[in-house]
C-alpha cells in the first residue's frame, strides 16, 4: 500500500513540475523563435522594417 501511495504522490508531482515549467518557459520560447524570424527576415530582404517583420512573424506563429 505505501509503494502505490509513493507511486501515486511521484506521479502528481511529476505532472505539477511539467505543467509549472511548462508556463514558465512559454513566452520565452515564443520570444526566441519571433527574434529568430526577425533575424531570418532582415537576412533575406531587401527593404527591412523591423515593426512589419514582426508583425509577420507573430501572425506566422498564431497560426501554427
Amino acid at each position: 500500500m505505501k509503494n502505490k501511495i509513493k507511486s501515486i504522490l511521484f506521479i502528481i508531482i511529476s505532472i505539477l513540475a511539467l505543467w509549472f515549467v511548462r508556463n514558465q518557459y512559454s513566452d520565452y520560447n515564443i520570444s526566441k523563435t519571433i527574434s529568430a524570424c526577425i533575424v531570418a527576415q532582415k537576412q533575406t530582404s531587401e527593404t527591412f522594417n523591423p515593426k512589419e517583420a514582426k508583425e509577420y512573424c507573430e501572425a506566422k506563429l498564431k497560426k501554427k
